[in-house]
């Protein structure tokens, strides 16, 4: 099983949901890159997800272009707000989804709220991609159960 999780930047949202897929299943090939990739993932997404026991901290923003070369099962779009465009995937797909996501980067205000912001986006994150995980990758790995 292979995916690729996509967004604009790939600093926030997709570095999430590639670190919660492999917390689900290690044994799943996952990346995750963005459109116009930003210079390193948001620091408050590495700290949100620290509080899950997950680290993120040795990931950086890579350019879906690195990937175009290659088969994926699934290519997962995350971006939300109307003021994105999702990018489209041209390579080898088997099955396009998406979930999305509002853009905890963009969020305004106290340094509280704003980190309120980050963690309200990783636990709708980790509930939409622990139900895709559950609904279609573990059936589709233990078809029996």
């Amino acid at each position: 099983m292979k995916i690729l999780v996509l967004c604009t930047g790939n600093s926030c949202r997709s570095q999430m949901a590639e670190g919660f897929i492999k917390s689900f299943d290690p044994t799943v090939e996952v990346v995750s890159a963005g459109t116009e990739p930003s210079g390193q993932v948001h620091p408050k997404a590495i700290q949100v997800m620290k509080e899950e026991g997950i680290d993120i901290s040795g990931g950086y923003p890579k350019n879906v272009s690195e990937f175009l070369d290659e088969a994926f099962d699934y290519v997962i779009t995350v971006c939300g707000g109307a003021k994105e465009s999702c990018p489209m995937f041209a390579g080898e797909v088997k099955h396009r989804l998406h979930i999305g996501f509002d853009d905890p980067a963009e969020a305004t205000g106290t340094e509280e709220f704003i980190l309120s912001e980050f963690r309200r986006i990783r636990n709708e994150i980790k509930r939409d991609f622990r139900k895709f995980y559950q609904e279609v990758i573990d059936v589709t790995k233990h078809p029996d159960q």
